[in-house]
């Protein structure tokens, strides 16, 4: 009983309030009612002031409706005690009518309308407008975040739990800041609606004290009126403090701590304006007619505490310097030249070795690389090989860096056995802000393309990242540039990377846990070769090999039917299907593209077999409208920050991802033997042959 009361205590609160606008309660309780309404409100604007981001106070938007509630049920039950009580509601609005007026209905009244006008014109108005522009430059910024949690996965920064959590924060970034776009609309009608019952009140109290009470209108003007403003003025105050709170959980968006620490770290920083400050007042001090003492005493005070904190700046800047010429004082080791290094033949041989990887840097990008510099590049690669070991079940070589003499200065290359596959450029003192779909506003800053996602994007000076970010920028490093456009580059070429050796070492791998598989397997019935072979189309599609003894099961027995290898991965895909399925589907749905029936039949049509195997022969009038169709809906994946899908029958899927992967290198042909039963498909577009056949109707 306990247990279920606790659960549901909200929903009895809520059902409670709206009963109290039916119900008559009693001046004592609408006593406590109200001092607890005022507690309330007090605990959430405190609440809002000590939150760093605006997810930390999540149950806002619902919290906000249900003291919305709470107060109007309060007014409603204050309403019918002034007007049933001759004027009287309780000790609370007594005590707050005595209070604010001071014996003076008037005074009471104007203090009672400023507050009411500076909540509904300035504080709601503003914080509506705010939450108008988050939720916009939340929901626009989406995909550009999803790419950047993408892209940290990929070089191994984050695994796939924590990405999983940041897409669930974006998520719920995304459904907070579209709640408080309309919690706001419920304050601006708070504030109305309290100005409607203050009207309310006057009126009714007029009228009931002088045609059913029989006093005169200056007695019932000053009862009613003074029970009126009280009653206004404790229902507006909490609702003063909900509308700086609103405002306050809309502004925290560049926030790195509570307010409080916010305001001391930024504040303390600027010295020079402080001291400016006082200069100020102690000059307006000095001018004839101004309040000299209260000029003087801020000024001084001001100069004091800003000489104190430039003065702890220098001492904090030439420690700094110091630790800098100490570490530039100790020895390094020396380095061989070139020349000296190649004086033993020996050592020419190694010019002859092509590396699986290389990357060839400017000379503004060592820092980056060199480790004694502080360079962080080596440690972010061996971050990204676990990880993709981990996922893809393959080690990546070591990647051999070395600077380049021919090179841009801000330019590099990556190599893959020897041979220049991507380069790109990044402006060590910048920040690459990646532009999301329909920017509000463009930053200042260098037009660019990112170079692993061709991503239109900015290079921008860091003190415009906050800005950036504000409108709705990624904003990311120079390092993390470069490494996610290595890191999309070895998953490209991941296939190219797996040697024969390789293979045998994964296969030595498997033994220590499958040692009675691999010498039933390996190499009497599966070779080295074949094996190899089924490997590296696994990897060019991005399938993970990492359940090694399940693809050497299924070999096995489709090895009875045939030695193809195409067909033999088609049968190893079929058994990683989960492993498939896990890539691709997200709370169990799995957003594809399909293919229409007619556009099916006539692809398996075009399969055509020759010396060298089968190859799809595919005419214009089937390329064409398949293309156009598959770029449209591909936008579409684009928009939701994903990966595009396209779901075919198992017969054409390998013979038709090669055809697309000239035209679309990102997208994946999965068939419908991969996905497992238990997901939902929705299907983002349909491919049908409509263009084609409306053409040939025409030219008949």
């Amino acid at each position: 009983m306990r247990r279920l009361i606790e659960n549901n205590a909200v929903t009895l609160f809520v059902v409670v309030v709206v009963l109290f606008m039916i119900i008559p309660i009693p001046p004592q309780l609408l006593d406590i009612l109200l001092v607890l309404n005022l507690s309330l409100s007090v605990i959430i604007l405190v609440i809002t002031m000590n939150i760093s981001e605006a997810l930390e106070f999540s149950i806002f938007p619902s919290l906000l409706l249900i003291t919305t509630l709470f107060r109007l049920g309060m007014n409603v039950s204050s309403t019918r005690l002034i007007l049933s009580n001759g004027g009287y509601a309780g000790e609370v609005i007594s005590a707050f009518s005595e209070l604010i007026t001071a014996g003076n209905v008037v005074i009471g009244f104007i203090i009672f309308v400023i507050i009411v006008l500076v909540q509904l014109i300035v504080i709601t108005r503003g914080a509506e407008r705010v939450a108008e522009v988050a939720a916009r430059f939340t929901l626009d910024a989406m995909p550009g975040k999803q790419m950047a949690i993408d892209a940290d996965l990929n070089t191994g920064i984050i695994d796939e739990q924590q990405a999983r959590e940041r897409r669930a924060k974006i998520q719920r970034e995304s459904d907070f800041y579209g709640a408080m776009d309309g919690a706001t609309k419920i304050v601006k009608g708070d504030s109305t609606m309290s100005i409607i019952l203050t009207a309310v009140n006057l009126i009714g109290g007029v009228v009931i004290g002088m045609l059913m009470g029989g006093q005169d209108f200056s007695t019932v003007l000053q009862v009613y009126s003074r029970a009126t403003v009280g009653d206004g003025l404790v229902s507006q105050l909490p609702a003063l403090m909900i509308s700086t709170a609103t405002g306050m959980i809309v502004t925290r968006s560049v926030s790195e701590g509570s307010l409080g620490e916010d305001m001391r770290s930024q504040f303390l920083a600027q010295p020079t304006a402080i001291v400016v400050a006082g200069g100020a007042m102690i000059f307006l001090g000095v001018l004839p007619n101004t309040p000299h003492v209260s000029l003087f005493i801020v000024g001084i005070a001001l100069a004091v505490a800003g000489a104190l904190l430039f003065r702890r700046a220098q001492a904090e800047k030439e420690a700094a310097e110091a630790a800098e010429e100490v570490a530039a004082e100790e020895p390094t080791e020396e380095v061989p030249t070139a020349a000296d290094y190649y004086k033993d033949i020996s050592n020419v041989y190694s010019l002859l070795t092509v590396e699986p990887i290389e990357m060839e840097v400017g000379y503004s990008l060592i820092p980056l690389v060199d480790e004694r510099s502080g360079g962080k590049l080596i440690n972010r690669i061996v971050i990204f090989r676990r990880q993709y070991a981990q996922e893809m079940g393959f080690v990546i070589p070591t990647v051999r860096l070395h600077d380049g003499s021919m090179l841009g200065t801000n330019q590099y290359i990556i190599y893959i056995k020897g041979e220049e596959v991507a380069r790109g450029e990044i402006l060590m003192d910048y920040y690459l802000a990646l532009e999301p779909a329909n920017p509000v506003k463009d930053i200042d800053g260098i037009e660019t393309v990112e170079p692993a996602y061709g991503i239109p994007a900015r290079w921008i000076l860091p003190e415009n990242k906050e800005m950036a970010e504000i409108y709705g920028y990624t904003v990311i490093d120079p390092l993390s540039v470069m490494l996610t456009h290595l890191s999309e580059t070895i998953r490209q070429h991941a296939y190219e990377l797996l040697s024969r050796s390789e293979t045998i070492q994964l296969v030595e791998n498997l033994k220590k846990t499958s040692p009675e598989l691999v010498e039933e397997v390996c190499p009497g019935i599966v070779s080295y070769a074949l094996l190899e072979k089924v490997l590296r189309n696994l990897l060019m599609e991005g399938v993970p090999i990492r359940d090694l003894g399940t693809i050497l099961e299924t070999l096995v027995d489709a090895l009875a039917n045939t030695r193809d290898p195409d067909t033999l991965t088609e049968s190893v895909r079929g058994a990683l299907s989960r492993t498939i399925t896990r890539q691709f589907c997200e709370n169990g749905q799995l957003r594809a593209i399909t293919l229409d029936g007619e556009v099916e039949r006539r692809i398996v049509a075009s399969l055509t077999r020759n010396e060298r195997g089968i190859y799809l022969a595919m005419g214009p009038e089937l390329i064409q409208p398949l293309i156009s169709q598959l770029a449209e809906n591909i936008r579409k994946f684009q928009e939701l920050g994903q990966n595009p899908v396209l779901l075919t029958s198992q017969v054409i899927r390998v013979y038709l991802s090669r055809l697309l992967s000239q035209y679309f290198p990102n997208l994946y042909v999965l068939s419908f033997t991969e996905i497992v039963g238990t997901v939902q498909i929705q299907s983002i577009g349909n491919i049908t042959m409509q263009a084609s056949d409306e053409k040939r109707t025409v030219g008949a």
